[in-house]
């Protein structure tokens, strides 16, 4: 084994995925013994040409206005193939039952008269748009891409942390990633079967196409994003171009008599399916914000004419809501008839009473979520906050306790990460991405992987800070 993990030792209480109490676990055997025949300073050399090719090539993130490469790890995270079956059906259930929750819940609101989840929960959440009642997409499909976020606990069992099918994104990493490993250490890659990564791009085209209106032939997709100051706008680009079809800004849409043109040299062409990567309240501004610049008035009016399709659906937040997480097992027996492949974490609603009164009492020892959060943002980890944010945090949870939810500290997995030249354990999350055509879901092998570089930090978000890993 190279020396570089010679004084590796993993945290007392997470699950690391590499070693076990015998020694090196299956899944990594063959990956340690070729990395093993590099010289230290050689893997050190390579894991520094991975983020200079990745700075060199623009793929990077926006963390306060200034433009970082996204950290790669050298260390690649290696799932077996009976471990990816599990997420892989896990994933397409948790889709399936979402599709059919979001479709009831701007439809015919079964699950409301049926009481599996209070009309209240939906209603008082910030992301349900009643202007979407009532619109079917045409061929049914709402989510067509999620990200679902999950961990691994402390005995190496996955776990769904949370949903995201409004506009989850970073996928464009999952393919840069797998490209500059191949290039950085080929003798490891070479070697093994690895699922390819490569068709991500075709299948998401083909589940646009097949949502395009009714009586459309030949569709005219296009990717719309808020522009090139938005942190992911390396990705907007990077689908566009893998799939063949025009980026635009909302400046270059056209709504007029309830159908949607895209302005080019030779005169306006109709649109019929949009890949949005704008937030909701920016999208129609007839609609939603009247101040937004970013999107184009009369989307919506268009898209309930059935004239053009908005992928992912606009209203769909209501399905990543950490209040409706904590409902989403009994949505799948609900909907699907099925017990949940993969659980999710244990979850009090603070807007029960029974459940407030127990996590005040408990505030230093738990996690809280403001549940319409995302990147991090607002999460308090009570064993590691003050006593001045404890009492902080216990003001505004009584003054809206709706806003949030309380879970268990979970220690996230952890894999050999490089810092400072020297493997060391490093908390790891997986973000698997699934693509629902309506005809079937396919889940993108492997995902994302993301890594917290602090030590000991449990928020692995770009955004705080985080780097990935190319996930076999």
């Amino acid at each position: 084994m190279s020396v570089l993990f010679r004084d590796y030792a993993g945290t007392s209480r997470a699950f690391d995925e590499v070693f076990g109490a015998e020694g090196v676990r299956v899944a990594y055997g063959s990956v340690l013994r070729q990395l093993g025949k590099l010289e230290a300073d050689e893997v050190r050399a390579r894991a520094d040409y991975l983020k200079s090719t990745y700075l060199d090539q623009g793929v990077t993130f926006d963390v306060g206005g200034e433009e970082r490469p996204f950290p790669l790890d050298i260390v690649p995270r290696v799932l077996l193939a009976a471990e990816w079956d599990e997420i892989e059906a896990g994933v397409t259930q948790r889709v399936r039952a979402i599709e059919a929750f979001l479709a009831d819940v701007y439809g015919e609101g079964r699950v409301f008269r049926d009481r599996v989840i209070p009309r209240q929960v939906i209603a008082s959440s910030p992301h349900f748009h009643r202007v979407m009642h009532g619109i079917t997409p045409p061929n049914g499909v709402r989510c067509h891409v999620a990200g679902i976020d999950l961990v691994r606990d402390e005995v190496g069992r996955f776990r769904v942390l949370e949903d995201n099918v409004r506009v989850p994104s970073g996928v464009s990493y999952v393919m840069t990633n797998r490209r500059a490993m191949f290039s950085a250490l080929p003798e490891v890659t070479s070697r093994h079967r690895i699922r390819p990564v490569e068709g991500y791009p075709l299948q998401l085209l083909a589940a646009l196409r097949a949502a395009a209106p009714s009586g459309v032939a030949d569709p005219t997709v296009v990717v719309l994003t808020p522009g090139v100051h938005n942190s992911a706008y390396f990705e907007h680009a990077l689908l566009a171009r893998m799939m063949g079809v025009e980026l635009v800004e909302g400046r270059d849409l056209v709504c007029h008599n309830g159908r949607v043109s895209i302005r080019t040299t030779q005169g306006l062409r109709k649109v019929h399916v949009i890949y949005r990567r704008i937030d909701d309240e920016f999208l129609d501004p007839a609609q939603f914000r009247a101040d937004s610049l970013l999107g184009c008035a009369g989307l919506i009016t268009a898209a309930r004419a059935g004239n053009v399709t908005i992928a992912n659906a606009v209203g769909n937040g209501v399905a990543d809501d950490k209040l409706v997480y904590t409902y989403m097992a009994d949505l799948i027996r609900y909907y699907l008839g099925q017990e949940p492949i993969l659980a999710g974490v244990d979850t009090w609603r603070l807007e029960e009473p029974e459940h407030r009164a127990e996590v005040m009492d408990r505030l230093a020892e738990l996690v809280l979520k403001p549940v319409d959060g995302s990147g991090g943002k607002g999460i308090v980890i009570g064993p590691r906050a003050t006593r001045r944010e404890l009492d902080a945090l216990r003001a505004r949870v009584l003054k809206d306790p709706r806003g949030w939810i309380a879970q268990p500290v979970v220690q996230l997995s952890t894999v050999p990460t490089m810092i400072e030249g020297r493997m060391a354990p490093r908390h790891v999350d997986l973000r698997p991405f699934a693509v629902n055509s309506g005809d079937g879901v396919y889940v993108l092998p492997g995902g994302l992987t993301r890594v917290a570089l602090p030590e000991g930090e449990l928020i692995v978000n770009s955004s705080q800070g985080g780097g990935s890993k190319d996930t076999w």
